[in-house]
C-alpha cells in the first residue's frame, strides 16, 4: 500500500521521515515536487509540502489540483495531510489536534474540481463524509496515548487568505457550525475524493481566532507553535503509517455518479 502525507505549516519531510529523496512527477496541470521516503515499517511514502520548498506558496496560489493528480500518478491509495489551523470555539485551545470529520468552503477563484465538463461528463461527487472514516479511525487509535487533547469531530472553515478573519467573521463561521478554521483544505479534500483516494485531515490548533484573545494574530507565532507541537504530530503521523491497513474503503473508492 502506497501512502502519502502532505505537510502543511511546520511539517516536514526530514523532521518526520530523515533521510528522503525527491522525484518531480509532471501532471497535466504543472510539475509536483515531493519526496520519497521508507518508513521503518517498510511502507514506501510521500511526502508532499503543500506550500512548496521554503513556505513559498500562498494558500490562494497553491495548485491543489496538480498535488492530488500528482498522488495519483504515483499509486497512492491513502492521503494523511496537516493543517494549521485557529479555533473558533473556546473549548478548543492553542496546541489541541482536531480529526477533521466536515467542512465548509468559503473559498473563491480556486480551481476546485476535475470534472469541469470539458470532455462531456457532468460529475456530482458525494460529500456526505468528505473524510475517510478508516483513515480518521487510525488517527484516533494511534494518537490515544499521546500527551494531547484531540478532538474526534471538528468543522473546517476554509477561507481564501492570505489574511486573517475579522473578529466579525469568527463569530459568523462559528454560528454556521464551524469548529475552526484555515486557508489550504479546501478544494484539497474535493480533488482527492474525486480521485477515489482515502483522506484524513489532522489539523494543530495553533491560536484562538480574531477576537477570542486579545492578542494579533501574527505568522511567526502561528509557526512558532506549529513547530513546537511538531514532534508530537510527526509521531503522530509515523503511528497511523504504521499500523494502517486500508481495503475496500466504499466511501472513498466509490467515483462521482453521472
Amino acid at each position: 500500500m502506497r501512502l502519502a502525507v502532505i505537510g502543511g505549516t511546520g511539517v516536514d519531510a526530514r523532521r518526520l521521515f530523515g533521510d528522503t529523496k525527491p522525484l518531480s512527477v509532471e501532471t497535466p496541470y504543472g510539475s509536483v515536487v515531493l519526496q520519497e521516503a521508507q518508513h521503518e515499517s517498510g511502507k514506501k511514502v510521500f511526502f508532499l509540502a503543500r506550500h512548496g520548498a521554503g513556505h513559498s506558496v500562498p494558500p490562494h496560489r497553491i495548485n491543489y489540483r496538480a498535488n492530488a493528480w500528482a498522488l495519483r500518478e504515483l499509486g497512492v491509495e491513502a492521503v494523511l495531510a496537516t493543517a494549521a489551523v485557529g479555533a473558533l470555539r473556546r473549548q478548543i485551545q492553542p496546541g489541541d489536534l482536531v480529526v477533521i470529520d466536515s467542512f465548509i468552503d468559503l473559498t473563491s477563484g480556486r480551481p476546485s474540481t476535475f470534472f469541469d465538463g470539458e470532455d462531456g461528463r457532468v460529475v456530482h461527487t458525494d460529500m456526505t463524509e468528505p473524510y475517510c472514516p478508516i483513515l480518521r479511525q487510525a488517527v484516533l487509535a494511534a494518537g490515544g496515548d499521546l500527551p494531547v487533547r484531540i478532538h474526534s469531530t471538528g468543522c473546517y472553515v476554509c477561507t481564501n487568505g492570505p489574511r486573517y478573519e475579522t473578529p466579525a467573521e469568527v463569530a459568523a463561521f462559528a454560528m454556521l457550525g464551524g469548529d475552526v478554521v484555515g486557508m489550504t483544505g479546501v478544494p484539497e479534500v474535493v480533488l482527492i475524493r474525486e480521485l477515489g483516494l482515502c483522506y484524513a485531515t489532522i489539523a494543530l490548533v495553533t491560536n484562538l481566532g480574531a477576537g477570542l484573545s486579545s492578542d494579533l494574530l501574527k505568522h511567526d507565532d502561528v509557526v512558532r507553535t506549529m513547530q513546537a507541537s511538531g514532534d508530537l504530530v510527526c509521531k503522530l503521523l509515523r503511528d497511523v503509517i504504521d499500523s494502517l491497513q486500508i481495503s475496500n474503503c466504499s466511501v472513498c473508492r466509490l467515483p462521482g455518479s453521472t
